[in-house]
C-alpha cells in the first residue's frame, strides 16, 4: 500500500494546545470574536437542532453561546486536546455558579479525532466548527465525516483561515524554512463540501488586522494560543539568531504608526445535508411529489 503525504504534523498540534492550555483564554481574542461572528451567522438560519457538535471546542466559548441560544438542545463538545477539554471543563464549572442557565446542563467532553468522529449516522443536528480546520491533513476528511454524523436537513457551520493570513510574518522570512501554519483557500473548502454531498455551501471571507508592538507579541500570543506552526515541512531545529535578526528588521518595516499589522483572513461556510440523490448501491433516486388533481 503506498503511503499518503502528511502535511500537518498532528502530535506537534496536540503538543502545541497541551501547553496552551492554561494560557489560552487570556489571548483568545480573534477567536472569540470569530466565534460571535458566526453566532450572527445564526441569526438568518432557521433551525432548531436537538443535539449540537462543537468539533474543536477548545476551552467552551462557544458552547456557552451555543446552549444560550439552544436552550433544549443537547450540547457536545469535542477536541484533539485532553488538556484543552479539561480547562474546558473547569471553565464550565466556574460558569455554572455564575450563571444559573447552566447549572442544569452538564455538557459531555470528548477527546476525537474530526476525521473519525465516534457518532452514529444522522445523530447530530447541528454541527459548529470555529477555527479548527487549517490543524487538519486534509479538510476533505472531516468535511466527510461531518456529512456521515449529521441528520437530513443538518446543518454545517465552520470558520477557518485563509491563505493571506499571517502574510507579513510569512513575508519576514528570508530562510526558505516553513513558519506559518498552511491555509487553505476558500473556494476549494467549497469544491471540497460538494464532494463530500453537502447541498447548497455558502462560503465568505474577510480580512482582520491585528496591530502589536513588536514581532515578539505577535509570537507570544501565537504560542500561548498553541497556533504556532505545525507542519511536517518546518524547519526541525531552532531558528538561528541571525535569521530571526533579519526577520525582524523585514516585518519592522511594516509599521505603522509604531504598530506592526497582522493579517488574518477568516473564512466562513455553512452547508446542508441535503436527502440523499442515491441508494447504497449507487441506485439513483426520483421523488414524486404528489398533485392535487381538479374535479
Amino acid at each position: 500500500m503506498k503511503a499518503v503525504a502528511s502535511f500537518v504534523d498532528q502530535r506537534q498540534v496536540r503538543r502545541n494546545f497541551a501547553r496552551a492550555a492554561s494560557s489560552y483564554d487570556e489571548v483568545a481574542v480573534l477567536q472569540r470574536e470569530v466565534g460571535s461572528r458566526m453566532l450572527e451567522r445564526l441569526d438568518y438560519v432557521r433551525i432548531e437542532p436537538r443535539r449540537i457538535l462543537d468539533l474543536g471546542c477548545g476551552t467552551g466559548a462557544s458552547l456557552t453561546a451555543l446552549q444560550e441560544r439552544y436552550p433544549a438542545a443537547l450540547l457536545i463538545g469535542a477536541d484533539l486536546s485532553t488538556p484543552m477539554l479539561l480547562a474546558n471543563r473547569a471553565q464550565r464549572s466556574r460558569l455554572r455558579w455564575l450563571l444559573p442557565f447552566l447549572r442544569s446542563h452538564r455538557t459531555p467532553l470528548l477527546a476525537a479525532d474530526a476525521a473519525s468522529l465516534p457518532f452514529r449516522p444522522q445523530s447530530i443536528g447541528l454541527l459548529w466548527s470555529n477555527l479548527m480546520l487549517h490543524w487538519l491533513d486534509d479538510p476533505r476528511a472531516a468535511f466527510c465525516e461531518a456529512y456521515r454524523a449529521l441528520e437530513v436537513g443538518g446543518l454545517l457551520m465552520f470558520s477557518t483561515f485563509g491563505p493571506d493570513t499571517l502574510k507579513e510574518l510569512r513575508a519576514s522570512f528570508a530562510d526558505g524554512q516553513v513558519h506559518t501554519q498552511r491555509f487553505i483557500d476558500m473556494h476549494d473548502h467549497g469544491d471540497m463540501l460538494v464532494q463530500c454531498g453537502f447541498a447548497d455551501p455558502v462560503m465568505d471571507a474577510e480580512l482582520l488586522t491585528l496591530t502589536y508592538c513588536r514581532i515578539d507579541d505577535l509570537l507570544a500570543d501565537l504560542r500561548k494560543s498553541g497556533s504556532t506552526c505545525a507542519m511536517q515541512a518546518r524547519r526541525p531545529g531552532l531558528t538561528g539568531r541571525a535569521v530571526w535578526a533579519e526577520a525582524r528588521a523585514a516585518y519592522a518595516r511594516l509599521a505603522r504608526d509604531g504598530r506592526l499589522p497582522a493579517t488574518m483572513e477568516v473564512v466562513y461556510g455553512h452547508a446542508w445535508k441535503a436527502p440523499p440523490r442515491k441508494t447504497v448501491d449507487g441506485r439513483t433516486i426520483v421523488r414524486f411529489d404528489p398533485q392535487q388533481r381538479g374535479r
